[in-house]
């Protein structure tokens, strides 16, 4: 492991195992008052002070896509880099519905493939998200839905356990992700918190010495989080930063610690207002009920829709012609002054999804490669289309919704860095766009996983808050 630490040491680094995930952790370190950005791969530590320096950062990756060859291929270099920044932690920022499975977006694969940079010390996993209804008790996950506003265990959540590419089937994550790896992973469970925090504490370090080797902290609900973040940086010392593993639970935790602790003493920056503008580009590759819902709502409240039909754009021979006519029929319509929407699918049982799988499976892929293969291709398109649209007229707002899709695109616009706006919906807020490039420029994004967000969210987007005027 390098050691070059930074001559202002940052406080938390983080990898997000898609996009929409790292603004989510953005938002949470922006909001508390802390200066920080996010970048598509690991900053120099040159590059941070020239940028003037951040107390965090964020590298927004997709490894959530990723098969376990791709992650050991990727993934290590990642993590050498963001320790050599010498920050006190260092989180690998998944999905706080912790969806993955042994063959895309392992997250036991990322565990083992730490060990190899940080060491062979205990990995804490933070799963609880109570700011985003996500509850981890006796290491069960819990998740509000946003369909009907009901909460439910992992394995019976309407969305998350009928995801069409890691569909959660178990609600025990130590069970979860034991299947991902055979690291031995221990349970610190909620009755611990009630101890009060020099026995809650006494317990933490009592467990660090087991020969575990993860250790899954329950929380639900936030006074857990602000406990779970003094256990976490009870673990920094000798320099050595400490990988932890979790959702933007992780964040909460430090930054709440941090504000009790007295560590904050400026938090004048205001994130909870913003404009309306003309227009907003809006791309939707999710296939969830929530994401149905959001697309409906905008199309009836005025936004012009496109159909994407999938299998032209993953088929070799046809997608450069699609492609080219929805960037056409998108260009034209945002000349009328439209908000536009583009979506691969409204709901879960849209037929393009099985159509999709189908078409490629008769190429001669696997079912498995099929489905998160050709989801990463189509995002791939998809980011090319959008690229071209922004080339062609003046977007000031794009939208992006699903994880895999969000990721896609952004990585095909590639930004230079990217930081927190405003707030538009928890755990997808609405960013600014930090890049050279004319196109980009200015641009305001907002990238959201399929199961984020209420009804209004696109919406929202357009006519910011009530008292923002059009830009």
């Amino acid at each position: 492991m390098s050691s070059n630490a930074h001559a202002a040491p940052l406080r938390l680094a983080f990898y997000g195992d898609d996009f929409t995930g790292s603004t989510d952790a953005l938002e949470v370190l922006a909001f508390a008052g802390l200066k920080c950005a996010l970048f598509l791969s690991p900053p120099t530590p040159a590059l941070l002070e020239s940028l003037g320096g951040y107390d965090a950062i964020g590298v927004a990756g997709d490894s959530r896509g990723m098969s376990p060859v791709e992650m050991a291929q990727k993934l290590p270099a990642i993590f050498e880099a963001l320790a050599s920044l010498g920050s006190h932690i260092v989180h690998y920022k998944v999905c706080s519905t912790f969806d993955s499975s042994p063959s895309v977006g392992s997250i036991g694969r990322a565990m083992d493939l730490a060990q190899k940079t940080f060491g062979p010390e205990l990995i804490p996993i933070v799963a609880g998200t109570p700011a985003l209804s996500r509850y981890c008790v006796f290491g069960n996950l819990f998740a509000r839905s946003g369909t009907d506003g009901l909460t439910y265990r992992i394995d019976r959540h309407p969305i998350m356990s009928v995801h069409p590419v890691t569909p959660m089937d178990e609600a025990d994550l130590v069970v979860h992700l034991g299947r991902q790896t055979s690291m031995p992973i221990g349970k610190f469970t909620l009755p611990k918190f009630a101890l009060g925090r020099e026995a809650l504490q006494a317990q933490y370090a009592a467990s660090r010495q087991n020969v575990k080797t993860a250790l899954l902290i329950d929380s639900a609900e936030n006074a857990d989080l602000t406990e779970v973040g003094g256990l976490l940086l009870s673990h920094h010392q000798d320099h050595r930063p400490v990988f932890v593993v979790g959702s933007s639970g992780v964040e909460y935790a430090l930054t709440q610690w941090w504000a009790e602790q007295g560590a904050f003493s400026d938090k004048s920056r205001h994130f909870e207002s913003f404009p309306a503008v003309q227009q907003v580009l809006a791309i939707s590759g999710s296939a969830s009920a929530l994401s149905a819902k959001q697309i409906d709502t905008a199309i009836a409240e005025g936004f012009a829709a496109v159909a994407i039909d999938a299998c032209a754009l993953v088929d070799g021979e046809r997608w450069e012609q699609a492609a080219a006519a929805l960037v056409e029929t998108t260009v034209a319509l945002l000349a009328q002054g439209k908000s536009v929407i583009l979506h691969t699918a409204r709901g879960p049982e849209d037929p393009r999804i099985s159509l999709l799988i189908e078409s490629l499976m008769a190429r001669g892929e696997s079912r498995e490669q099929a489905r998160y293969g050709g989801g990463r291709l189509l995002g791939a398109r998809l980011g090319a289309i959008v690229q071209n649209i922004l080339l062609a007229s003046v977007v000031q707002r794009l939208i992006l919704s699903g994880g895999d899709t969000s990721s896609q695109i952004t990585s095909v616009l590639a930004p230079d860095a990217i930081e927190i706006q405003a707030r538009l919906s928890p755990g997808a807020p609405l960013c600014r766009v930090i890049s050279n490039k004319p196109h980009l420029k200015g641009l305001q994004m907002a990238l959201k996983g399929g199961q984020m967000g209420d009804a209004s969210y696109f919406v929202r987007a357009l006519r910011g808050t009530p008292q923002g005027a059009p830009t």
